[in-house]
């Protein structure tokens, strides 16, 4: 039996190695040059392309090659039968944890406010007290990026799908939104992309957060209306946003984003699957398929993650 690499624009190289470095008798196909199709029963994805597990009659599971997973839900080629699983390793945490964290000193310094200054004009700075920050997405990656900023002394609030028990942060659910967003100067998006959430950061999402009001997206792009949130920037609901992912990417040259000093692009760096430690984890959950047993991390379709 084999396992299958499937990406249409990533090297998928360094993967193969560090499985190979996990198992040295593991046998791994690389798209699109693979010779015994009928032998792949675990295929590991990122954007594949429509149609491409057609050709592999025995595929049982495909497993994300990062935490999201919307890449494969939203395919309907693939059939209903095969199970899907996605990487929780914890870099992919860590990393996350910088990046938002990195956006809120931004945000709390003023640090922008000096970025292409020539003059020596110092700026009242934001307290901690001043902002409180509200993580939308409270699962494997939300929920530490939540306590970790709460640990640096933030008010923090968070917002899921069920009702989350974590320290020293208020949680609220989707009926509780309103009551959420009222109490918001810097908004965290970390929801996964499912149809209730796509569109999500909109204009009447925008409008509910206190003043100041800070965006960062860290999500995916399909969880923003572009046009809205240029509006919102516009018209001083909201100050700046921080975003590093977007409904198409690379960003096109032309995208208006691009021309807009209260927007901050990064180009979808704020966690990477580390090649090593998913191996362990794809390998793991490999072995489990092969011996009958229950997999790690499997995605609930009807959830969406």
């Amino acid at each position: 039996m084999s396992i299958l690499l499937v990406a249409k624009d990533r090297n998928l190289k360094p993967f193969k190695e560090a499985l190979h470095k996990a198992d040295r008798n593991l046998d791994i196909e690389t798209w699109p040059n693979v010779d015994k199709p009928e032998r792949v029963q675990f295929a590991v994805a990122w954007n594949q392309p429509k149609n491409v597990f057609d050709s592999y009659p025995n595929l049982k599971v495909i497993s994300s090659l990062g935490a999201g997973v919307d890449h494969l839900l939203n395919d309907s080629t693939i059939p209903d039968h095969i199970t899907f699983t996605k990487i929780t390793e914890q870099s992919l945490v860590t990393q996350m944890i910088d990046y938002v964290y990195a956006c809120v000193l931004s945000i709390m310094l003023k640090l922008d406010t000096y970025r292409d200054s020539k003059s020596w004009n110092p700026q009242r700075k934001f307290t901690r007290e001043d902002l409180n920050i509200g993580v939308m997405g409270l699962g494997n990656i939300g929920k530490e990026v939540a306590i970790y900023l709460a640990d640096q002394g933030f008010c923090v609030s968070g917002l899921s799908h069920s009702k989350k028990d974590l320290p020293d942060i208020q949680t609220f659910t989707p009926d509780q939104t309103d009551d959420f967003l009222s109490g918001v100067s810097i908004l965290v998006n970390l929801l996964p992309l499912t149809g209730k959430t796509e569109g999500i950061l909109d204009l009447d999402l925008f409008k509910k957060l206190t003043s100041p009001s800070f965006l960062i997206n860290a999500a995916r792009g399909d969880h923003l209306i572009d046009e809205d949130l240029i509006y919102a920037l516009d018209t001083n609901i909201i100050e700046e946003a921080y975003l590093d992912v977007f409904s198409e990417e690379p960003l096109p040259d032309s995208h208006p984003f691009w021309n807009r000093k209260n927007i901050h692009i990064t180009p979808h760096i704020a966690g990477g699957s580390d090649p090593d430690n998913v191996a362990e984890e794809l390998t793991e959950n490999y072995k489990r398929l092969l011996s009958g047993m229950e997999l790690k991390n499997v995605v609930d379709r009807e959830k969406g993650y």
